[in-house]
């Protein structure tokens, strides 16, 4: 968990977050990133007090959340020459989903395969106020901003100048920076008001011979030197005294809950989404550091490094996972499709079906980002001048420690379990002629698992996520009459079942799989 420089001051006992960071000489994302370090067990507790709770809620820390607020569109990068063929959307997705007529657990490798370029409007909102969480000696006040998706796929349609729009995603939610971590110990007053406290207690003394007004802290057994058994309060122990039994507190007393333990949140950032196919996701995670000369910098400089040429095949980014057998990989994604791309596979060209198997997405038009989507990440990126840039990586699923989780709705659950998600979320201040503009790009990717393989073991279907996105006043006029149209004079509904590109796929297959040469 992430701690922010304490650039604070003081009101009475309680420790105030500084105003939010303005531009200056460093640049907005430099200056809200300065200082952030790894939260320590040794680090100072601040202690929280009620008189308090107003200047807390109002003073709380929404970390690198805070430069998420705003309306951010699609920035297609087609100003860029390393770019050979326009894109239709900046964004790219990937989806595999079960072929018409199979069943769970049947027919292995059969699949349906569709990826497209979209356009999208994701909107941030932060909430104004802490909000507050009580776990006794233990108070976290999250910094909370929603967040609100629409995406839309962008198709060319036989016969029709004009691009083609439909709605296919659909996605609102929360995310929470998690950090602000107060002690709250007990007072006199919050026992009285909270619980109420019980008096002498005659059966106490009858067994205890305990005749204090109330029973706040442990009674021990004690023996003398005859074994004779009595009781009294712990701290009246002595110092290497044996004890027998132990007899717990009925209440607590003033001060209670300040000596520990103390929380430490495991990340610094959740993120909560409700998707309409039927899944509500919670992901976890942190600003990811880089390491040089043996320091941790969380604001790294320069722009995120992508890889080239044979090590482009990188299973955890493909839309090909091991588990579907991995194509016959590695394979160059910088070089064009290998020849048995194109070619009618049999089993002397590809024994054991294992081309065949992923060929299609292999041979789709929008190649290499049909396979790795993310290199449209990186090649956007090679026109641009990156100053700096902050990573955020978040999971379902964790190695060890603290876990998100996906719930289905039965459907999906029974069909297409939705298992697992992977997002990584870059926030980089790109500058333009002389002027910093912050951009956002991301990778998602989500793990289905349906149908068995050969062997009968399960297998791991990615549904890739990639966009480049800027705020709408930082995108040219020609691609914000685009966005104005699709997103804010479009009607409000949204057909999701069909997209643009059905009815031309129909009369028109995808050229690229050789069984549609002909």
């Amino acid at each position: 968990m992430l701690k922010r420089e304490k650039e604070i001051f003081e009101k009475g006992s309680e420790l105030l977050r500084s105003p939010q960071p303005t531009e200056n000489q460093q640049g907005y994302l430099a200056g809200l990133m300065k200082g952030y370090s790894k939260l320590l067990i040794d680090d100072p507790v601040r202690p929280f007090r009620e008189e308090n709770l107003q200047e807390i809620a109002n003073n709380v820390d929404y970390g690198v959340l805070e430069a998420l607020n705003g309306t951010w569109v699609s920035y297609n990068a087609n100003y860029n020459k390393n770019i050979t063929r326009p894109c239709l959307g900046s964004g790219v997705h990937t989806t595999i989903m079960p072929s018409p007529g199979t069943n769970p657990s049947t027919i292995p490798g059969k699949f349906s395969f569709d990826t497209e370029e979209y356009i999208e409007k994701l909107t941030f909102e932060i909430v104004p106020g802490g909000v507050r969480n009580r776990g006794g000696a233990t108070e976290l006040f999250c910094g909370a901003v929603k967040y609100d998706q629409t995406i839309k796929s962008v198709n060319k349609v036989e016969g029709n100048p004009d691009l083609q729009y439909a709605g296919i995603h659909e996605e609102n939610g929360m995310y929470l920076w998690l950090s602000d971590v107060y002690n709250y110990a007990a007072t006199e007053e919050t026992i009285k008001r909270d619980r109420g406290i019980h008096a002498f207690s005659e059966e106490d003394y009858k067994k205890y011979g305990y005749d204090g007004k109330y029973r706040n802290e442990p009674l021990v057994e004690v023996r003398d030197e005859h074994g004779n058994p009595s009781y009294i309060l712990l701290s009246q122990l002595k110092e290497g005294q044996q004890y027998y039994e132990i007899i717990p507190a009925q209440e607590i007393k003033p001060m209670d809950g300040i000596t520990g333990p103390y929380f430490i949140p495991d990340y610094s950032i959740s993120r909560s989404g409700v998707i309409p196919h039927g899944s509500t996701i919670t992901v976890l995670g942190d600003i990811t550091p880089e390491n040089k000369d043996n320091k941790q910098y969380y604001l790294r400089e320069g722009a995120p490094k992508f890889p080239t040429g044979i090590k482009t095949w990188d299973p955890p980014h493909l839309a090909i996972s091991p588990t579907m057998g991995g194509a016959g990989g590695p394979i160059n994604l910088d070089e064009p499709a290998p020849a048995w791309v194109h070619e009618t596979l049999t089993d002397e060209n590809d024994p054991g079906s294992n081309k065949i198997y992923t060929q299609r997405i292999l041979a789709n038009e929008l190649y290499p980002y049909c396979v790795r989507p993310d290199m449209r990440l990186r090649d956007t990126l090679s026109g641009q001048t990156v100053k700096n840039y902050v990573l955020v990586q978040l999971s379902s699923r964790m190695s060890t420690g603290a876990q998100g989780g996906i719930l289905n709705v039965p459907f999906v659950n029974r069909f297409v379990p939705t298992v697992e998600i992977e997002f990584n979320l870059w926030i980089e201040t790109v500058v333009e002629d002389g002027k910093e503009i912050l951009q956002l790009q991301y990778e998602q990717i989500i793990f289905f698992e349906f149908d068995f393989g050969n062997d009968g073991g399960t297998t791991s279907w990615p549904h890739i996520q990639v966009n480049t996105l800027r705020k709408i006043e930082d995108i040219p006029a020609d691609q914000r009459k685009v966005i104005e149209q699709e997103f804010f004079n479009a009607p409000p509904a949204m057909s999701m079942t069909t997209t643009a590109a059905v009815s031309e796929r129909i009369a028109n297959p995808p050229s690229g799989c050789p069984y549609h040469k002909e």
